[in-house]
C-alpha cells in the first residue's frame, strides 16, 4: 500500500470537513458567539492541522493503485466521522462519546437517525454543523476531494470509478472529470432550489438553509424536535415532497433535462418510470391501509400522512410528517419494503435502489419463461438495450449480501437487548440510510434508548449502506492480507 499517497488524499478529505467547520464558526459569530463557538473553533483548528500536515510534509508520490483507492475511500469516511464528532463531544450537552459518534456517522452517511431528545436545545452553530455533515455526506467526502484534485490527474479517474456506484456509471457515459462536475452542479442546484422554495413557503431563512442542506442530501436532520411537522404548513410539505423526489432522481438525467431544456430524458427513462410507479403504488397501499384499518383515518389525513411518510421513507430522507408509531401492520410492512428498495442510482438515495430491483423482477420473469420454453434464449432488456449477462450475477449477489447483513445485524441487535421490532426495522433503516424505523425508533422516536453496543452496530450498518458494502469489505481484507 502506498502510505504517502493515501495520507495525502485522506488529508484532502479532512480539509473539506474543516472548511464547513469554519462556516459553522462564522454562524456562531453571527449569533453572538453562541455556546458552541469554542468547541467548533478548536475542532476546526485540529481538523485543519491533521488535514494539512500530510500535504505539507509528505511529497507527492506515484499514482495510486486500485487497492490504495479503496483504502483512501474507507479512511476518508472513517476519519470524517471521527473528526466530525469532535464539536459534539467538546460542546457536551446530553451527548456521550458513543452518542456523538452515532450523530456524526448518521450525519455524514445522510441517515438522519438521531439520539437527541431535545434538538432545539442545541445552539444555532452546532445545528448548522449537524446539517453540514449531511451536505458533505450527500455529495460524498470523496467527490468533494475530487473537486480539488487536478483534472489531468490519473488519480481522479481511478477513484471516481471506485467511489461512484457502478449502476450510475452505466447510465453516465462521460469522463470522470465531467461526471464529478455534473454531480456537483445538480447537487448545488437542488440545495439552492430547496432553500429558496422553503423560504418562500414561509420557513425562516436559517431554518430554510438547514432543511435545504438536509433535503438535497435526503438526510433528514431537522432543527426542530417535531421535524417538518413542526411547521404545520401545506406549502412547506409540498415543497419538501417535490425536492425529495427530485433529489432521488438520477443526476445525469436532471442535467440532461437542463441542458436540452426538455423533460424527454426524464419521461423516457424506464428507471424513473419504475421508480415513480412503485412510489405511487406503495403510497396508495399505505393510504388505503390508514383509511380502512384499525378504525381508520379521514381521507384527507390518510392521504396526507400516508403519501408524505411513504415518500420520506422511500427517498431515505426520513423527515417526520406524521406519527407512524401506531400505524396498521400493513402500512409498516410497506414502509419497510420501500426502506429496502429506496430510489434511483446516481442520486443521494441509498438502499438496494430501483435499478437493481428492476433487474431482480426481470430475472424472475426470465426464469419463469425459461421454464416454460427451455430451448429459448432470453436476455434481460432495460429500456432499449440489453443488459450483458456478466452484469446480472453481481447485482443479484449484492442483493443477497445486503439481506445477509440485515440478518446478521438483526441477530447482533437482539443479543444486545434490542426489541424485535426495533432490531429488524433499525437494521433495514440504517443500512438503507433511511433513519426512522418502527416501534421506539419510528418517525417520532429516536435511538437514544438503544444500548451502546446497538448504537455501534447501527453505525456500522449506516457506513456499509453509504459506501455500498464492497469498499469496506475490500479495505478490511487488504488490512489482514499477508503477501506470500
Amino acid at each position: 500500500m502506498n502510505v504517502k499517497a493515501v495520507s495525502r488524499n485522506v488529508g484532502l478529505a479532512l480539509l473539506v470537513s474543516s472548511l464547513f467547520m469554519l462556516l459553522s464558526v462564522v454562524v456562531s459569530v453571527i449569533y453572538g458567539m453562541d455556546s458552541a463557538f469554542g468547541a467548533l473553533s478548536i475542532s476546526f483548528i485540529i481538523t485543519l492541522l491533521f488535514g494539512a500536515f500530510p500535504l505539507i510534509f509528505v511529497r507527492k508520490s506515484q499514482p495510486i493503485g486500485l487497492q490504495d483507492g479503496f483504502v483512501i475511500i474507507v479512511l476518508s469516511w472513517l476519519l470524517s466521522f471521527i473528526f466530525g464528532m469532535m464539536p459534539y463531544v467538546m460542546w457536551g450537552g446530553e451527548m456521550s462519546i458513543a452518542d456523538a459518534w452515532f450523530e456524526s456517522v448518521s450525519g455524514f452517511t445522510t441517515t438522519g437517525a438521531t439520539i437527541l431528545n431535545d434538538i432545539e436545545s442545541l445552539p444555532p452553530s452546532l445545528l448548522f454543523w449537524r446539517s453540514c455533515t449531511h451536505f458533505i455526506g450527500g455529495l460524498g467526502v470523496v467527490v468533494f476531494m475530487l473537486l480539488i484534485v487536478p483534472s489531468a490527474s490519473p488519480f481522479r479517474q481511478r477513484l471516481t470509478k471506485i467511489e461512484v456506484s457502478s449502476l450510475f456509471r452505466e447510465t453516465a457515459n462521460m469522463q470522470s472529470r465531467k461526471l464529478v462536475y455534473v454531480i456537483t452542479f445538480v447537487y448545488l442546484g437542488i440545495f439552492l432550489l430547496a432553500t429558496v422554495s422553503l423560504y418562500l413557503a414561509g420557513m425562516p431563512f436559517f431554518d430554510a438553509v438547514n432543511h435545504g442542506l438536509s433535503l438535497c442530501a435526503t438526510g433528514g436532520f431537522s432543527i426542530k424536535n417535531a421535524s417538518i411537522a413542526a411547521y404545520d404548513s401545506i406549502a412547506i410539505n409540498v415543497v419538501s415532497l417535490l425536492i425529495m423526489i427530485v433529489a432521488t432522481t438520477n443526476f445525469v438525467l436532471i442535467y440532461s433535462c437542463i441542458i436540452r431544456r426538455s423533460l424527454k430524458p426524464f419521461t423516457s427513462s424506464h428507471t424513473v418510470r419504475f421508480y415513480l410507479t412503485s412510489l405511487l403504488v406503495t403510497s396508495a397501499i399505505v393510504v388505503l391501509s390508514l383509511r380502512f384499518q384499525d378504525g381508520g383515518m379521514s381521507w384527507g389525513k390518510a392521504l396526507s400522512d400516508g403519501f408524505l411518510t411513504t415518500v420520506s421513507y422511500m427517498t431515505t430522507t426520513g423527515f417526520t410528517f406524521a406519527d407512524n408509531s401506531s400505524w396498521p401492520f400493513l402500512s409498516c410492512i410497506v414502509l419497510m419494503y420501500v426502506s429496502v428498495q429506496c430510489a434511483t442510482a446516481g442520486s443521494t438515495s441509498s438502499g438496494i435502489k430501483v435499478d437493481r430491483m428492476m433487474v431482480v423482477f426481470k430475472s424472475i420473469h426470465r426464469q419463469i419463461l425459461s421454464n416454460l420454453h427451455p430451448s429459448a434464449t432470453r436476455r434481460i432488456k432495460l429500456g432499449n438495450s440489453y443488459m450483458p449477462e456478466d452484469h446480472v450475477l453481481p447485482i443479484l449477489l449484492y442483493i443477497v449480501l445486503y439481506f445477509i447483513i440485515i440478518l446478521l445485524s438483526t441477530g447482533l441487535l437482539l443479543t444486545s437487548g434490542v426489541g424485535g421490532t426495533e432490531a429488524v426495522s433499525g437494521s433495514i433503516a440504517c443500512l438503507g440510510n433511511v433513519g426512522p424505523g418502527l416501534g421506539e425508533i419510528s418517525s417520532t422516536g429516536n435511538y437514544d434508548a438503544m444500548p451502546v453496543a446497538a448504537k455501534l452496530i447501527f453505525t456500522l450498518d449506516m457506513f456499509l449502506g453509504r459506501i455500498e458494502i464492497y469498499p469496506l469489505l475490500i479495505a478490511v481484507s487488504l488490512i489482514f492480507k499477508r503477501d506470500k
